[in-house]
């Protein structure tokens, strides 16, 4: 077995410790931006080869992300973090995030042929 594999006691399977690392540090992450927000809701999207990222929405409109190596490893860090996961970014959940200045002003320039953010 490889450094990163361990045998369940319970089930005589292998698993992945490092991935079972990841997702718990990912859950605490997000479990801190629901701290810091006064809860959090979340999306996890597909982003192909880079694995899958976490959008996290607090309660007071601010946003964030976290990128995980796999999709079955963000999906286990929501789940260890317990928040709310929609399964699209739309309706009431996408209505719920709050944009500054900054977001308005990046947007626009990239729309309206202004410099890029490169």
């Amino acid at each position: 077995m490889a450094d990163t594999e361990q045998t369940d006691e319970t089930t005589g399977t292998a698993r992945d410790t490092g991935a079972e690392r990841k997702a718990a540090r990912l859950a605490r992450q997000i479990r801190a931006f629901a701290d810091e927000h006064g809860g959090a809701e979340g999306q996890v999207a597909y982003i192909g080869e880079r694995g899958a990222r976490i959008v996290l929405v607090g309660e007071d409109g601010d946003w964030g992300d976290l990128v995980a190596p796999g999709y079955a490893i963000a999906e286990d860090a929501v789940k260890q973090a317990g928040i709310t996961v929609h399964e699209e970014f739309d309706g009431e959940f996408a209505a719920k995030v709050r944009t500054g200045p900054y977001e308005w002003k990046r947007m626009a320039g990239i729309q309206l042929g202004g410099p890029r953010n490169d």
